[in-house]
């Protein structure tokens, strides 16, 4: 099985699109089609986990503890922190080195970075 992302609602969504049309094999949910707009970080992360999709998200400032205190008592696919001055492309390229090269279970409970 390979790794499935969701796009938070911080999300530039120039990042999902350039990702898919690069590679259209990839599962990344955009917020919109996951209804993410309005929710508070730990209903997102409810709904990721809900879907064992990696949480991609802008969100460096409220996100991390929200994601400390859901994996206290829930298991979650993880969560990557992408930063915004990261160029688009280098966050897809990063992106897909992750689909292509990782599992799933290797990201479980993981709160990560981009860059790697």
């Amino acid at each position: 099985m390979k790794v499935r992302f969701q796009a938070d609602a911080d999300l530039n969504q120039i990042i999902v699109k350039a990702t898919l049309r690069l590679e259209p094999a990839i599962d990344f949910q955009t917020a919109q089609a996951a209804g993410l707009a309005g929710l508070e970080d730990p209903d997102v992360l409810s709904l990721a986990a809900e879907q064992g999709r990696i949480l991609v998200s802008h969100d460096r400032k409220t996100m991390p503890v929200h994601f400390g205190q859901f994996i206290v008592s829930e298991n979650s696919p993880g969560v990557l922190i992408v930063s915004q001055k990261l160029s688009v492309s280098h966050v897809v390229e990063d992106l897909l080195l992750i689909w292509l090269a990782s599992e799933p279970d290797e990201w479980v409970n993981c709160l990560r970075s981009l860059p790697l």
